[in-house]
């Protein structure tokens, strides 16, 4: 992208959010821009920053200078990568036990940091990740065999974890998930301390998840699920597209927000409220909350007709603040904002006070469409051929739900020449891992 066009775009940005600054509820978020660094929400966190420099040198799958073993270095450090290219994880889960820590994919040469053939699980507190691609993939198994594989979550123990401006796809569980074992302690407080909290994925590009793969349900084209009783989730400025369901789904006393994400083509549900009653026979049920505002919803080839933004399954209520949305057909009609698929006497309990980090803006969901593409996703500056394919199909209305990656993908997973490049300290402000030219330097270094 040229200097011109990046001056333009960031006129343009900095008009709408003039303009809604006369808006009587919200500002524009400035953190879509790439020249400004990702809003925490409840997040507060510096991940690694003050620790030490812990260099990927290697793309193999482990050893010295591997990022499994930065990943297992104890105290607060920033990961930084001197090589570019794909690392499988060989069908494996690959736990973050060690907290205070920033994984800066932004630090790598192009063609960035692409994980294949597994997932990454977080398990500690205060993590940054950002510039990181993930897709886990069938990787030739046999439909229902097991193994199945998240793209990212978090688990037991997290806290103060964000993810931004990643890119997540053929996952065969969820691509993007926030979990936890949802029932440890005595009191809901104490369930809800232990499970994931304060979390914030922002940014991020969230697509085709894999159907009829290796899960051993069955059908599990999903986005994102955020699992009972997680607290103080925030997904800003996401793009989810051509995931079946769980865009997001939150469960059972789940208190989560959805800001300024574009939901393109799901298939029977976009964002779905689901307390399941033989999940929590001997507990009281909780109350979940869901704040939706300043969302668009767009219907796409795969979806089925009149699903609407929201729906209620299950036994549990959920008090809803909704306001401005936009959810229409492929035709530009509306869609329902609200719909169920309950006979349970669950009710959707609408109240006039969001579920929200302080401060918190928000663009106009018109503009999502328009803004959104152009930052959101891994390395924006360098598209993955991948995700320039995905955001190309979202626009023109071509998504398609799948089974397996070779569906939309004859290449299958990517095969990228690794590359090297020394990590240089002063060319990085290390308290946030932003270049010290700016974004903008970034996607000028390509257009040249």
């Amino acid at each position: 992208m040229s200097s011109r066009a990046l001056l333009a775009l960031g006129l343009s940005f900095s008009l709408l959010s003039a303009k809604a600054q006369t808006a009587p509820t919200h500002e524009a978020i400035g953190p879509l821009h790439p020249a400004t660094f990702v809003t925490k929400g409840w997040a507060q966190t510096n991940g690694g920053a003050g620790g030490r420099i812990v260099r990927v040198t290697t793309l193999a799958s482990d050893g010295p200078g591997s990022l499994k073993a930065a990943l297992d270095t104890a105290g607060p450090r920033t990961i930084v990568f001197e090589v570019g290219g794909v690392i499988d994880l060989q069908g494996k889960s690959w736990p973050l036990r060690e907290g205070r820590v920033t994984i800066a994919g932004q630090t790598a040469p192009d063609p960035g940091i692409t994980l294949i053939k597994g997932e990454l699980v977080v398990f500690a507190r205060d993590v940054i990740i950002q510039h990181l691609s993930i897709r886990p993939g069938a990787y030739g198994r046999a439909k229902r065999s097991g193994n199945d594989h998240d793209g990212l979550s978090t688990a037991t123990g997290s806290a103060r974890v964000i993810v931004d401006h990643c890119s997540f796809s053929w996952a065969t569980d969820e691509n993007l998930s926030t979990s936890g074992k949802r029932f440890e302690g005595a009191t809901p407080d104490d369930w809800r301390e232990a499970t994931s909290h304060a979390v914030t994925y922002s940014h991020n590009l969230i697509y085709e998840g894999l159907g009829e793969a290796v899960h051993i349900k069955g059908e599990h084209s999903k986005g994102s699920l955020i699992h009972d009783n997680v607290t103080q989730l925030l997904l800003l400025g996401n793009v989810y597209a051509s995931n079946r369901e769980r865009n997001a789904l939150f469960k059972g006393g789940a208190w989560g927000a959805m800001v300024n994400n574009l939901i393109y083509n799901p298939g029977t549900k976009a964002v779905h409220y689901n307390l399941i009653a033989h999940e929590w026979v001997g507990r009281p049920y909780q109350v979940g909350k869901v704040t939706l505002v300043g969302n668009a919803y767009r219907a796409g080839p795969g979806t089925e007709k009149k699903v609407p933004l929201f729906s209620l399954g299950g036994v549990g209520d959920v008090e809803l603040f909704l306001a401005d949305n936009l959810a229409v057909d492929r035709f530009g009609q509306p869609l329902p904002m609200t719909g169920r698929y309950t006979t349970s006497p669950a009710q959707i309990v609408s109240v006039r006070e969001p579920y929200l980090p302080a401060g918190l803006k928000w663009l106009t969901p018109q503009e999502l469409e328009r803004v959104l593409p152009l930052f959101v996703g891994s390395r924006p500056w360098a598209r993955d051929p991948l995700d320039f394919k995905q955001l190309s199909d979202i626009a023109e209305d071509r998504g398609q739900l799948i089974n397996d990656e070779l569906d939309n993908n004859p290449a299958g997973h990517p095969q990228r020449k690794p590359t090297q490049r020394p990590f240089v300290e002063a060319d990085w402000n290390l308290q946030d891992m932003s270049p010290k030219a700016g974004w903008a330097s970034l996607f000028t270094q390509v257009s040249k």
